[in-house]
Protein backbone atom coordinates (compact mmCIF):
# COMPACT_ATOMS: atom_id res chain seq x y z
CA UNK A 1 0.00 0.00 0.00
CA UNK A 2 1.15 3.41 -1.02
CA UNK A 3 0.77 6.43 1.44
CA UNK A 4 0.26 9.81 -0.51
CA UNK A 5 1.26 12.81 0.86
CA UNK A 6 -0.51 15.75 -0.74
CA UNK A 7 2.34 18.26 -0.87
CA UNK A 8 4.22 15.09 -2.81
CA UNK A 9 1.95 14.43 -4.91
CA UNK A 10 2.22 14.79 -8.57
CA UNK A 11 -1.26 13.98 -8.87
CA UNK A 12 -4.12 17.95 -8.28
CA UNK A 13 -7.32 17.91 -8.84
CA UNK A 14 -7.98 20.20 -12.07
CA UNK A 15 -9.96 23.38 -11.40
CA UNK A 16 -11.70 26.03 -14.18
CA UNK A 17 -14.93 26.62 -15.25
CA UNK A 18 -15.94 27.07 -18.38
CA UNK A 19 -19.90 27.91 -18.50
CA UNK A 20 -22.16 25.59 -16.50
CA UNK A 21 -19.22 22.81 -16.92
CA UNK A 22 -16.03 23.04 -15.54
CA UNK A 23 -13.36 22.76 -18.41
CA UNK A 24 -9.47 22.23 -17.14
CA UNK A 25 -6.48 23.21 -18.28
CA UNK A 26 -4.80 20.32 -19.95
CA UNK A 27 -2.24 19.43 -17.73
CA UNK A 28 -0.24 16.68 -16.55
CA UNK A 29 -1.03 15.05 -13.72
CA UNK A 30 -4.55 16.46 -13.16
CA UNK A 31 -7.55 14.60 -11.41
CA UNK A 32 -10.37 15.49 -13.42
CA UNK A 33 -14.20 14.40 -12.20
CA UNK A 34 -16.47 12.46 -14.44
CA UNK A 35 -17.77 15.86 -15.80
CA UNK A 36 -14.41 17.29 -16.12
CA UNK A 37 -13.10 14.04 -18.30
CA UNK A 38 -16.32 14.09 -20.33
CA UNK A 39 -15.85 17.71 -21.71
CA UNK A 40 -12.12 17.06 -22.66
CA UNK A 41 -11.63 13.58 -23.16
CA UNK A 42 -11.96 13.94 -26.80
CA UNK A 43 -9.06 16.11 -27.24
CA UNK A 44 -6.58 14.73 -23.93
CA UNK A 45 -3.61 14.00 -25.51
CA UNK A 46 -3.10 9.94 -25.01
CA UNK A 47 0.29 10.32 -24.00
CA UNK A 48 -0.55 12.76 -21.11
CA UNK A 49 -1.41 11.39 -17.42
CA UNK A 50 -4.61 11.72 -16.55
CA UNK A 51 -6.60 10.40 -13.07
CA UNK A 52 -10.44 10.53 -12.31
CA UNK A 53 -11.62 11.55 -9.25
CA UNK A 54 -14.58 9.71 -9.22
CA UNK A 55 -17.41 10.22 -6.10
CA UNK A 56 -18.63 7.44 -4.61
CA UNK A 57 -22.17 7.55 -6.29
CA UNK A 58 -20.61 7.05 -9.41
CA UNK A 59 -20.72 3.54 -11.66
CA UNK A 60 -17.03 3.09 -12.15
CA UNK A 61 -18.51 0.39 -14.79
CA UNK A 62 -19.71 4.03 -17.38
CA UNK A 63 -15.64 4.24 -17.74
CA UNK A 64 -14.80 0.64 -18.36
CA UNK A 65 -13.52 1.48 -22.01
CA UNK A 66 -11.51 4.17 -21.11
CA UNK A 67 -9.80 2.57 -17.61
CA UNK A 68 -6.69 1.80 -20.13
CA UNK A 69 -5.97 6.32 -20.02
CA UNK A 70 -6.31 6.69 -16.64
CA UNK A 71 -3.13 6.46 -14.37
CA UNK A 72 -5.18 6.61 -11.25
CA UNK A 73 -8.57 6.32 -10.00
CA UNK A 74 -9.44 8.26 -7.09
CA UNK A 75 -12.49 6.69 -4.83
CA UNK A 76 -14.05 9.03 -2.44
CA UNK A 77 -14.84 8.30 1.23
CA UNK A 78 -16.93 11.15 2.26
CA UNK A 79 -17.47 9.83 5.43
CA UNK A 80 -15.55 7.24 7.23
CA UNK A 81 -18.86 5.14 7.72
CA UNK A 82 -20.04 5.29 4.33
CA UNK A 83 -18.45 1.75 1.88
CA UNK A 84 -19.45 2.39 -1.45
CA UNK A 85 -15.76 3.19 -2.32
CA UNK A 86 -14.68 -1.06 -1.38
CA UNK A 87 -17.14 -2.09 -3.81
CA UNK A 88 -15.85 0.23 -6.69
CA UNK A 89 -12.46 -0.82 -6.03
CA UNK A 90 -13.43 -4.10 -6.13
CA UNK A 91 -15.29 -4.03 -9.42
CA UNK A 92 -12.51 -2.23 -11.01
CA UNK A 93 -9.70 -4.97 -9.71
CA UNK A 94 -12.12 -7.98 -9.91
CA UNK A 95 -14.36 -7.66 -13.21
CA UNK A 96 -12.55 -4.80 -14.81
CA UNK A 97 -9.25 -5.33 -14.55
CA UNK A 98 -8.03 -2.12 -13.86
CA UNK A 99 -4.32 -2.39 -13.23
CA UNK A 100 -3.49 0.80 -12.52
CA UNK A 101 -3.39 2.80 -9.16
CA UNK A 102 -6.78 2.78 -6.97
CA UNK A 103 -6.56 5.63 -4.37
CA UNK A 104 -8.43 6.33 -1.45
CA UNK A 105 -9.53 9.88 -0.69
CA UNK A 106 -11.28 11.65 1.94
CA UNK A 107 -12.11 10.65 4.97
CA UNK A 108 -9.96 7.69 5.46
CA UNK A 109 -8.75 6.40 8.92
CA UNK A 110 -6.27 4.06 10.15
CA UNK A 111 -8.87 1.65 10.98
CA UNK A 112 -9.89 1.18 7.04
CA UNK A 113 -6.67 0.52 5.67
CA UNK A 114 -6.74 -3.52 5.58
CA UNK A 115 -10.21 -3.44 4.19
CA UNK A 116 -8.86 -0.98 1.49
CA UNK A 117 -6.25 -2.96 0.53
CA UNK A 118 -8.23 -6.72 0.62
CA UNK A 119 -10.53 -4.61 -1.59
CA UNK A 120 -8.53 -3.60 -4.06
CA UNK A 121 -6.94 -0.18 -3.14
CA UNK A 122 -3.18 0.25 -3.65
CA UNK A 123 -2.39 3.76 -2.35
CA UNK A 124 -4.29 5.76 0.45
CA UNK A 125 -4.54 9.32 1.80
CA UNK A 126 -5.40 9.57 5.19
CA UNK A 127 -7.35 12.35 6.56
CA UNK A 128 -5.19 14.92 8.59
CA UNK A 129 -4.04 13.44 12.27
CA UNK A 130 -4.20 10.11 11.28
CA UNK A 131 -0.91 7.79 11.84
CA UNK A 132 0.96 6.85 8.71
CA UNK A 133 3.41 4.50 11.13
CA UNK A 134 0.00 2.82 12.60
CA UNK A 135 -1.40 2.30 9.46
CA UNK A 136 1.55 0.12 8.39
CA UNK A 137 1.47 -1.68 11.15
CA UNK A 138 -2.33 -2.68 10.51
CA UNK A 139 -1.28 -4.53 7.17
CA UNK A 140 0.76 -6.42 8.88
CA UNK A 141 -1.12 -7.69 11.30
CA UNK A 142 -3.77 -9.98 9.17
CA UNK A 143 -1.82 -12.27 7.16
CA UNK A 144 -4.74 -14.04 5.46
CA UNK A 145 -8.35 -13.61 4.82
CA UNK A 146 -10.67 -16.63 5.44
CA UNK A 147 -12.83 -15.52 2.32
CA UNK A 148 -10.29 -14.20 -0.41
CA UNK A 149 -9.95 -11.24 -1.71
CA UNK A 150 -8.73 -9.12 -4.84
CA UNK A 151 -5.55 -10.62 -4.84
CA UNK A 152 -6.57 -14.22 -4.41
CA UNK A 153 -10.34 -15.47 -4.51
CA UNK A 154 -9.65 -18.51 -2.94
CA UNK A 155 -11.02 -19.18 0.07
CA UNK A 156 -8.28 -19.62 2.59
CA UNK A 157 -8.98 -23.22 3.08
CA UNK A 158 -8.26 -23.24 -0.90
CA UNK A 159 -4.51 -21.65 -0.48
CA UNK A 160 -3.75 -23.80 1.87
CA UNK A 161 -4.62 -27.29 -0.01
CA UNK A 162 -2.70 -26.37 -2.54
Amino acid sequence: MQFIRPAQDPFRPALGEFGPTPIPPVAAHSLLTPEQWNAVRSDWPADLPVGLLLPNTADVEDFADELPRFAVVALQFPKWVDGRAYSQAHVLRARLRYAGEIRATGDVVVDMVPLLARTGFSAVQLRDGQSEDTARRLLGQIPAHYQGDVVDARPLFGRLAA
